[in-house]
């Protein structure tokens, strides 16, 4: 195909890092982004350039374009860190190469060239080749939320405990990692916001949802944790619901935290805890998850897709909207519950 000179694109509006965080929800695209025309990107000797077929956004989209994630941003650069597309540009390394002409699941990493554009750079290792069986959908999707759900499983399945906590319970990651947990017999103890979440996150195989806005939900929460003794928390909110959590927890635990939903102060309610009850915090970010255990990768995209593709797996989506319409409808779309929202060019 014949890649043209220019292309269309949501672009940063800042630079690095914000010094007056804002919390998790994306009120508006207008400060953050504009909507612009620039230049076709060429890539490097070892990335790919793709022809975006669909982008997905993720809350650590939400938490780069605000500047308040662990990589700071390129004024004028376009957003955007997962999407799915095709192979139109290489650089001369053989795994770059090898990639032409394919449909691949990409992260853009810090290429500075993201997904929600015409056009997207990506370092050519960050690149999956997508099964036929796999829907633009689920490749869109394929990066961020599946390997990490089948990463912290792990984690979960080698500390040897059948029940375990995650905030944020009707998530999509949180819901892959319902049915891995499903099929193994863990217990997933999850929290919600709303009680519309609660009897389908059950359906799905979650041993108890709590609400956290509930009356009754401290109480409820020590009950279940003295029942079910869970030693894995798996958190992307922090704040005080993950401190009430954490407290109420048995020795021993572990607090892993992968994400800040929630911008309030995090407080250790008993910090002897750590001392006397050998109780642990920790983080989780899937780039380090993958530098640091190569050998799990290919496993891991291979389960992936196989999940996508026979159905055990499936992306929910709550709107798929068109590039050109993205600043006016994200905010919107990323406010209604219990799906993804993707950007298509």
């Amino acid at each position: 195909m014949t890649i043209p000179s220019e292309m269309k694109a949501l672009l940063l509006t800042g630079d690095g890092y914000t010094k007056t965080p804002s919390g998790s929800v994306l009120e508006a695209m207008e400060p953050y982004l504009e909507p612009g025309t620039i230049t076709v990107p060429v890539p490097g000797p070892s990335q790919v350039l793709i022809k975006v077929s669909l982008a997905s956004i993720n809350p650590s989209d939400v938490a780069f374009i605000k500047g308040q994630y662990g990589q700071p941003r390129a004024k004028g650069q376009p957003a955007g860190f997962e999407g799915v597309g095709s192979v139109v540009a290489t650089g001369g390394e053989p795994y770059a190469t090898s990639l032409a002409g394919k449909r691949i699941a990409f992260a853009t990493g810090v290429s500075n060239w993201g997904s929600w554009a015409d056009y997207a750079v990506a370092e050519a290792a960050a690149c999956i080749p997508l099964l036929d069986t796999v829907r633009d959908e689920d490749g869109a999707a394929m990066i961020v939320n599946p390997l990490t759900a089948i990463a912290m499983f792990e984690i979960v399945k080698e500390a040897g405990e059948k029940a375990f906590v995650m905030t944020a319970g009707a998530s999509q990651l949180c819901k892959l990692i319902i049915g891995l947990a499903k099929e193994e017999g863990f217990r997933p103890i999850v929290t919600v916001r709303r009680d519309d979440q609660i009897a389908l996150l059950k359906e799905m195989g979650a041993a108890h949802v709590l609400n956290e806005k509930a009356a009754d939900f401290k109480a409820t929460l020590r009950e279940v944790m003295k029942a079910e003794q869970p030693r894995i928390f798996l958190d992307a909110v922090t704040g005080p619901l993950a401190s009430v959590i954490f407290d109420a927890m048995p020795k021993r635990s572990r607090w892993i935290i992968y994400g800040r939903l929630d911008p309030d102060t995090t407080v250790i309610r008993e910090p002897g805890q750590m001392i006397f009850q050998h109780k642990h915090i920790e983080g989780f970010w899937l780039s380090e998850w993958m530098r640091q255990f190569r050998d799990r990768r290919g496993p891991a995209i291979l389960e992936a897709q196989k999940r996508f593709s026979d159905g055990r797996w499936s992306t929910d989506v709550t709107a798929v909207v068109p590039l050109t319409e993205a600043m006016a409808r994200v905010p919107a779309a990323l406010a209604m519950p219990n799906g993804k929202v993707f950007i298509k060019p």
